[in-house]
Parts: C-alpha cells; sequence; structure tokens
C-alpha cells in the first residue's frame, strides 16, 4: 500500500512537472506564437499570429493552468489538501446516496417519448440550418473563437474527429436525452415530487418555439441542450451548502462555455425557489438569504472567471458582441434591452399563445396567494416581484449588453421560464389549472410539428428557385474565365406558401426558418455547394477594405424573369431575387 502510494505521488508530481513546464513555456512570446499559427491553421482557419486578444488568452490560460496545477497538487500531496479533498468527495457521495435516481427512469421514458414525437419534422425535414451549412461543407467547428471550449471540445468526441461531418440526427437525439434529463431535474428540484402533470408542464423547456431553433442545429444542439442541464443540476445539491457552491461554480463555467444565452437560468431557479420557501416559510429569512447569497455568489464567481480568463471578446461586426453597457447606459440601456426582449416576445407569439401563458401566468399568482402562509398584500408584492425578477433573468446577460442578441435561439431561457410557472401552477393545485396548462403546451407541441414540416416545405422551395438561378447562370456563361464570376445577392427567395399560412396566427415561424439565398455568408455558402463550381465566388471586392456594393454600380440586365433579375458587367454578377 504504501508502494502504490508512492508510486501515485510520483505519478502526480511527474504530469504536474509537465503541466507546469507546458505553462510557464506558454508565457514566452515565442511558444505563443506557435500556438496561435497551429490554431490558425487548423482549428481557427485563419491568421491569428498578430491577433492581441488570442494572445492575451493564451496568457490568461497559462496563469489559469499553473493556479490548477498548484491546487491538484495541494489536494493530492499535502495532508491538509488530502483531508480536504476526502472530506469533499465524502460529502458528494452522501449527496448522491440520498437522491433516488431509480424514481426518474419511468418519467425519464415517459418524457423521452414526447420529446421525439416533438422533434420528428424536424429530423424528417434534414433541414442544414443556418450555420450546419459552412460546417458540413468546410468541416472546421470555430466554437472557439465565441468562447464556447465545452462545444469545441465534445464535438471531437461526438464527431470520432477533429474534422466535421453531417451525422445528423445524432447530435439532435443526443440533445433530446439531455433535455429529457434536464426536464426531469427541474421537476424533482422544483415540487421534490415527479408526477405526469408536472413533466408535461415542463415541455416549454426543450419545445418552446425558441428552443426549436436550437434543435434545428445539427451541430450545435447538443451543446445548447448541455447548457440547460448544466444549469439547473447543482440545484439537486441544494441541502448541503458547500457542496452546491462547489459543483454550482462548476457547472456555472461548463454552461457559460457551452453556450451564453443560459446564462441566466440558475438565477432564475433560485429566485423561484427562494420565493417559495419564503411564501410557505418552509425555511427562516436567514437560511434562505444565505441560500440566495451562496447562488449569487457561485454566479458572480463563475461570471467574472469566464469573463476576464475564459471570454474571447467580440467587438466586430458580427451579429453578436460581448461590449457591455457603459456605467452612464447602464440603467437605460438595460431597460431598453428588457422592452426590447418583451416586444419580440409580444410579435413572436400568437394571441393564442399569449392568452395561455397569461392564464398560466394568473394561476400561478392564484396558488401563490392561496397557499401563502404570510400576509396577503405582502405576498402578493413578493409574487410580482420574483416573476419580473425570473423574467429579466430568463434573457441572460444580453440585459447587460450594447449590442443584444434576439435571434430566437438567445431567448431559450424564457422557455425555461414558461416551464418554471407551468409546473408551479399545476402542483397541487385546482384542476383547471392543469388544464391551462397542458392546453398552453400542447400548441408548443403541435407547433413543434407545423414547423418541421416548414422546413421541409422552404427547402423543397429553395432548391426549386436554385435549380431555375443555376440553369439560368449556366445558359448565360457557359465559359467562365480562370479569375471566376463574383457574385452578390439582393433580396432573398422569401418564403413558401405553407410558412405564410403559418405566420398568420404564429409569426415566430418567419424568424425560425431561413428564407434561403440573401445576402449573408451562410447563404453564399449554401448557394456555393448547390452550384459546386469554384470559378464562381463571392468574395466582395473592396477599396480601402470597404466592401463594393454591386447595386451602386447599375449593372446592365442581362436577364430578367419571373423570379429573378441578373445583372453583369466584366466578372461582377448582381442576382436580384423576386418573391
Amino acid at each position: 500500500m504504501a508502494q502504490k502510494n508512492k508510486d501515485w505521488n510520483r505519478s502526480i508530481i511527474l504530469l504536474s512537472a509537465i503541466g507546469l513546464v507546458a505553462c510557464i513555456a506558454i508565457l514566452f512570446p515565442q511558444v505563443r506564437n506557435l500556438i496561435l499559427n497551429y490554431l490558425a491553421e487548423h482549428i481557427i482557419h485563419k491568421d491569428t499570429s498578430i491577433n492581441l486578444v488570442w494572445n492575451g488568452f493564451l496568457l490568461k490560460f497559462a496563469v489559469i493552468g499553473i493556479f490548477i496545477i498548484l491546487f491538484i497538487d495541494y489536494c493530492c500531496l499535502a495532508a491538509s489538501g488530502k483531508a480536504l479533498f476526502h472530506k469533499v468527495k465524502r460529502d458528494i457521495v452522501d449527496s448522491v446516496s440520498e437522491i433516488d435516481f431509480r424514481s426518474f427512469l419511468k418519467p425519464s421514458f415517459i418524457l423521452l417519448g414526447v420529446y421525439l414525437l416533438g422533434v420528428l419534422t424536424i429530423i424528417r425535414a434534414n433541414y442544414s440550418y443556418k450555420d450546419d451549412v459552412w460546417r458540413a461543407a468546410a468541416g472546421s467547428r470555430q466554437w472557439f473563437s465565441w468562447s464556447r471550449y465545452v462545444s469545441e471540445f465534445f464535438s471531437i468526441f461526438i464527431h470520432g474527429d477533429t474534422r466535421l461531418t453531417d451525422i445528423s440526427p445524432i447530435p439532435q437525439l443526443l440533445a433530446i436525452l439531455i433535455l429529457v434529463v434536464s426536464s426531469v431535474l427541474l421537476v424533482y428540484v422544483l415540487t421534490g415530487k415527479i408526477t405526469v402533470a408536472r413533466l408535461l408542464a415542463s415541455i416549454p423547456l426543450g419545445l418552446s418555439p425558441y428552443f426549436l431553433e436550437c434543435l434545428s442545429y445539427k451541430f450545435d444542439s447538443p451543446y445548447m441542450a448541455l447548457s440547460v442541464l448544466a444549469s439547473i443540476f447543482p440545484f439537486l445539491f441544494i441541502t448541503r451548502k458547500k457542496i452546491f457552491l462547489l459543483i454550482s461554480i462548476v457547472s456555472l463555467l461548463i454552461m457559460i462555455t457551452a453556450y451564453q444565452p443560459a446564462a441566466g437560468i440558475y438565477m432564475m431557479i433560485t429566485i423561484i425557489i427562494c420565493f417559495q420557501q419564503w411564501n410557505r416559510r418552509e425555511k427562516t429569512n436567514k437560511e434562505i438569504l444565505s441560500f440566495m447569497g451562496i447562488a449569487a455568489f457561485s454566479f458572480c464567481f463563475a461570471m467574472l472567471v469566464f469573463r476576464f480568463f475564459l471570454m474571447k471578446p467580440v467587438t466586430s461586426d458580427a451579429y453578436a458582441q460581448t461590449t457591455a453597457l457603459s456605467a452612464p447606459q447602464l440603467i437605460t440601456g438595460i431597460l431598453n434591452n428588457i422592452k426590447g426582449y418583451i416586444m419580440t416576445i409580444y410579435h413572436d407569439f400568437g394571441m393564442i399563445w399569449k392568452t395561455g401563458i397569461l392564464l398560466v401566468l394568473l394561476f400561478f399568482i392564484t396558488k401563490s396567494v392561496s397557499c401563502s402562509a404570510r400576509q396577503k398584500i405582502v405576498s402578493i408584492f413578493f409574487i410580482f416581484t420574483a416573476i419580473i425578477l425570473s423574467f429579466v433573468f430568463s434573457y441572460g446577460v444580453y440585459s447587460l449588453l450594447a449590442k443584444p442578441l434576439y435571434a430566437p435561439r438567445a431567448l431559450l431561457g424564457f422557455g425555461v421560464f414558461l416551464a418554471v410557472i407551468c409546473i408551479y401552477a399545476v402542483s397541487d393545485f385546482k384542476k383547471i389549472s392543469t388544464v391551462a396548462v397542458l392546453a398552453l403546451n400542447w400548441c408548443f407541441f403541435v407547433f413543434a410539428f407545423s414547423y418541421g414540416n416548414a422546413l421541409a416545405d422552404q427547402a423543397r422551395y429553395a432548391e426549386f428557385r436554385i435549380g431555375i438561378l443555376l440553369h439560368d447562370l449556366s445558359v448565360l456563361y457557359p465559359y467562365v474565365n480562370k479569375d471566376g464570376m463574383s457574385i452578390q445577392f439582393e433580396n432573398s427567395i422569401g418564403f413558401a406558401p405553407v410558412i405564410k399560412n403559418i405566420a398568420k396566427h404564429n409569426p415566430v415561424i418567419e424568424r425560425l426558418v431561413p428564407s434561403r439565398l440573401s445576402d449573408s455568408k451562410t447563404e453564399y455558402m449554401y448557394f456555393l455547394t448547390c452550384f459546386n463550381d469554384d470559378r464562381f465566388h463571392t468574395n466582395h471586392e473592396t477599396i480601402n477594405q470597404i466592401p463594393i456594393d454591386y447595386r451602386s454600380l447599375n449593372l446592365p440586365v442581362v436577364l430578367d424573369s419571373y423570379y429573378h433579375t441578373v445583372q453583369s458587367a466584366g466578372n461582377r454578377i448582381l442576382i436580384v431575387l423576386k418573391h
């Protein structure tokens, strides 16, 4: 036994020495340049050898690595560290032993059937959704550029290669499994008892219109789902403060490096749990404040670690940026962002959905008042405070950004917010509330089928339009010079009639389904993969690094048809799409 311990200690010392040498080496500029050149060639596919942001990130990575290695050495080699490690390990084992995981199996199978049905038409559509186009065509991941290191790392194992290929529907099925676990755990941590009604009430977590966009991604969907699970998992250990603190920090770091829009789910659940405990006098005010303080500290600590050590700033003209609001604009900026969040949801949802949500909120408020062990006036005040704060946190950290994102996938927290409210509304309350909740969730469930079928219809319509366009281009340009032809698009092909019909009552469909063929990197890539001819390209010409807009050149019309107009001169082509 003594010899085993000696061998174990020697192994740790050897690995630590190698790790420390590697981290210290990164501190030297020459080593960092070699790493950056490798990343540029094999991972992020761009020149980063002079990128100060990436250079600074590697420095932070090296410093963090040194501290982690020293901490592991302390836990494994020092007597006090070993005692601390064994104590934490014992507490975690005791916490896990208190949970009856077998009771999760039957609920998981029930929800698995519901979720699989919900995404059936999405999988059947086999639609290459936005980033899927260039990931499949180029084989590159590039999650690293968005500080999504968990996604970058796990994608290698899921795809079995450092080069991405389309292996759908495996990633989407994996995302469904993660969502099933997330829904079951959410019901468990909120109520402590799993029933069929509560399980069905959790459906908005994974089948809300906003999370449907996440499930549409053939490559990204597992990591989007993982971010939700990581936000819920720490609450399994809510009874043990130290373990809850440790697991919260680790889980939040996994969440924020998997998919950032889920950043507010953890605090949203914290607020609802604290309110229910206060409202029913299940815990003393001191205990509630202590739990909230631990949760808030864990959240802030994880966010600060991410912000200063892990986040790669994005300040370009990308669709999303990481620039935070300045101090003078903080309050007005947050209010404007929240207003934009509310208006986006209001315009996305149809009247039936909005009515259902209002009814569920009404039942949540009514139940909270009727079950309250506090004065009714005070209880009502805190009910509305809890709803408002949890709703604000459902938008994550986007409310703090100078340029927030309102894409459907960025609003996934709203689905979790609805799931939480629905679960509480059906818990030990009148049957009419259960009917209202299940009716709302049935609407979301049915919409998932409509959405998947709409993707398939749009794909067929896009293939039809592209086929006509490719035929016309092949006739106009049977011979292309060696320099190739540069193409720009104006407008898009619009939506298939099916989507226009759905949009009359559920406008969000037009934000979920890509219209195909437009002036965007993804749509150019989609068009060129259909063309399969590298003599045509979309590299825009520039003057002093300013792209030339072919619309301003007044190019002569060479073809005008019912579906599109082609203007061209020299090697420049402007395609004006009609819809």
